[in-house]
């Protein structure tokens, strides 16, 4: 048998060797998983020897890992507004930029009444944060794929979230006509089929039909953009998230479709991510 410290040690000359931007933190996070315990454990018993069916699914870990499969993947979670939230291959992998459609959605929430919808919510992560941040109100989720929509049930469960409720459709297709909204958000898919991006990283593990979309990656940014014209309340809010370069292209949707009050605010590595726009 092999100590918890010689395991990381292995584990992360192997991710450095693959190219991990972060081959401590993989390794740790790893065994931290393998092993059901904190990493304050692993700093205190590093000398602590771990049993062969451990050392077989943290050696399995590793190589998933060097073939660049998502850490998030493979311990099935991934933290997002500091909520734990459950992860599987059916949805993308929440990402800390994506926080900053929360920030914003939480401004404009704060100053309207009503309730909040969220297009395509995948592990329900944004939907779930908002949720979070008004109890009071009520957040519905949609996504097209039923595995989504169970997986963001689940997670509004375990984290006992009840004014969050989340159901299976094409964008506004399960949402009654007569239902108005104080904000709608979205992370949509808003990538080109040609990006050679889908190649490289993360991404090559998510699913497709949540990243890619056609017209150079802005069809379904521009439907959402005209279609949520019929379920926000008047002043209500559109907030969606795009790719770096696409800042310009969304603020010339919203403005055709007679969007007012409208900006592009930049993420937390100063790159274009959020545009928005007032339904007046």
């Amino acid at each position: 048998m092999i100590s918890i410290e010689v395991n990381l040690q292995a584990a992360i000359q192997a991710f450095i060797s693959s190219g991990s931007h972060s081959p401590a933190l993989d390794a740790t996070v790893l065994m931290c998983h393998v092993l059901d315990k904190p990493r304050s454990y692993l700093l205190t018993w590093p000398e602590r020897l771990i049993e062969p069916k451990q050392q077989l699914q943290f050696d399995a870990l590793i190589t998933k890992r060097v073939a660049g499969e998502p850490i998030a993947y493979l311990i099935g979670e991934r933290e997002f507004w500091s909520l734990p939230l459950e992860v599987s291959t059916s949805t993308l992998i929440p990402r800390a930029d994506t926080e900053r459609l929360v920030e914003l959605a939480i401004e404009k929430v704060s100053l309207l009444d009503g309730d909040i919808l969220d297009l395509g919510t995948g592990t329900g992560a944004i939907a779930l944060a908002l949720a979070s941040e008004f109890p009071s109100r009520k957040v519905l989720g949609v996504d097209l794929q039923l595995e989504a929509q169970q997986l963001a049930t689940r997670n509004a469960k375990k984290l006992n979230i009840i004014n969050a409720h989340f159901v299976q459709g094409s964008w506004f297709t399960p949402i009654e006509a007569s239902n108005q909204f104080a904000c709608i958000v979205s992370n949509p898919p808003y990538i080109d089929k040609m990006d050679p991006h889908l190649e490289q990283g993360d991404v090559r593990f998510e699913p497709l039909t949540a990243l890619v979309a056609e017209e150079k990656g802005l069809a379904d940014l521009r439907h959402i953009a005209d279609q949520s014209r019929k379920f926000l309340k008047k002043e209500g809010w559109l907030l969606m998230e795009h790719g770096f370069e696409q800042g310009e292209a969304v603020r010339a949707i919203l403005a055709q479709y007679g969007y007012q009050f409208i900006s592009t605010e930049q993420d937390y590595g100063h790159n274009d991510r959020v545009s928005l726009g007032c339904w007046q």
